[in-house]
């Protein structure tokens, strides 16, 4: 299936190279070592040779992101009903289908598989509608896989959805 249209879009938001990061992928011994040496209290890694931390400019380096740009802050959390809103104002969902994913995951949240299914028939052929649907999808898809896991990495906060509610902004994000 052709999808350049929705891959142009999320190239241009400088998060294309997220696509080939994902929990799924990295070692999980090396995982695993960093969580024990992790010190939340520091928010450093006590390793061998001394404390560690990591830097923005590490994580531009190693994701490939940009990291200058407008700052993004949640302050608030979101609300069952504000998250079904966002998810049939931006994603085109129906109010009970929205209803419904976020009860699924008994957060104002919904599950990565879903949106997987949910828009993997869009093409370019698509409505443009369609298509600004499903970007918006795989971008949410793309954060939650990588930047903003939970700890069950099935699902996303649906208030990541905010990010991409224009997708001309998106690339000038920190």
């Amino acid at each position: 299936m052709e999808r350049s249209r929705i891959y142009e879009t999320v190239h241009r938001s400088g998060l294309a190279s997220l696509t080939s990061c994902s929990h799924r992928v990295a070692s999980r011994p090396m995982l695993s070592a960093f969580c024990e040496r992790w010190q939340p209290e520091t928010t450093t890694f006590h390793m061998p040779f001394g404390e560690m931390t990591i830097t923005l400019d590490d994580v531009a380096s190693i994701l490939h992101i940009p990291v200058t740009g407008s700052m993004i802050s949640f302050s608030q959390p979101l609300h069952a009903d504000d998250a079904n809103a966002l998810l049939v104002e931006l994603l085109g969902t129906t109010d009970v289908e929205a209803s419904r994913k976020t009860e699924q995951c008994r957060s104002p949240s919904v599950r990565l598989l879903w949106l997987r299914d949910h828009f993997s028939t869009i093409t370019d052929a698509s409505s443009d509608d369609d298509i600004v649907f499903a970007t918006r999808a795989f971008l949410l898809h793309l954060v939650g896989c990588t930047l903003f896991v939970d700890k069950s990495a099935t699902s996303v906060a649906v208030v990541y959805l905010e990010l991409f509610r224009d997708l001309s902004m998106v690339g000038s994000y920190a």
